[in-house]
């Protein structure tokens, strides 16, 4: 059966679904945990519609369902250590210097994060593999922080297992409604970057109101002197 044709039933040509189902039909396994490496690195790329395919592909026998869990659980921490890599590289004292020069922020502030890193970090690259959007972002402070790779390998790995065989299951016992995962799951990442949103939006207006009462701070006391 050819999974990239059943794929293309479900979005159009070219998409996103008959992309991973053509590496599907290539390569196997392999060929669906090259697709959630990718994603790792390129989050645009929705799990939401390559896990769910990988397990509708295990249902129709292309593939089997241990190989479709292994082979998506390692494509995860692939694309995460490779993420890990770029925020060690990147480098603490790097992120810093960043950082000073970016408008409405406080040197204290990324301080603060750092310490909350040190104290909650393996909680966060655990439950971070398992949130949208963070999946693919929480490695990069681990790395910037430098976090034990062989920690950090087991962690997203147990993540990544547990949110994977969710969405792979879903699709296999789904099996032609595949699709309806997407769905669920992408309501559920635009309310993840709508909280996002409205915590920056937070952010900045704390920032910009605190900035003006300092400001008029040194104007009174400017006319005082």
């Amino acid at each position: 059966m050819d999974l990239v044709i059943l794929a293309l039933a479900k979005e159009p040509a070219g998409g996103v679904a008959g992309w991973a189902a053509g590496l599907v039909d290539t390569m196997g396994g392999p060929g669906a945990g090259l697709a959630i490496a990718l994603e790792n690195l390129f989050p645009p790329l929705p799990s939401e519609v390559i896990l769910p395919l990988t397990g509708f592909a295990a249902g129709q026998g292309v593939i089997t369902l241990a190989s479709a869990l292994f082979w998506t659980t390692l494509g995860s921490v692939v694309g995460a250590v490779a993420l890990y890599w770029i925020g060690m590289l990147f480098g603490r004292e790097r992120m810093h210097a960043v950082w000073a020069r970016l408008p409405l922020v406080r040197g204290s502030d990324l301080e603060r994060t750092e310490q909350w890193f040190a104290r909650h970090g393996t909680k966060a690259v655990l439950l971070g593999r398992m949130v949208p959007i963070f999946r693919s972002l929480i490695s990069v402070p681990a790395g910037v922080e430098r976090m034990s790779l062989p920690l950090f390998v087991t962690l997203t790995a147990v993540g990544s297992l547990l949110w994977n065989s969710v969405l792979v299951m879903a699709g296999y016992w789904l099996g032609d409604r595949w699709d309806l995962v997407e769905t669920y799951v992408g309501v559920l990442s635009k309310a993840v970057l709508v909280l996002v949103l409205l915590a920056v939006a937070g952010y900045v207006a704390v920032r910009l109101r605190s900035g003006g009462r300092a400001h008029g701070n040194r104007a009174q006391h400017r006319r005082v002197s």
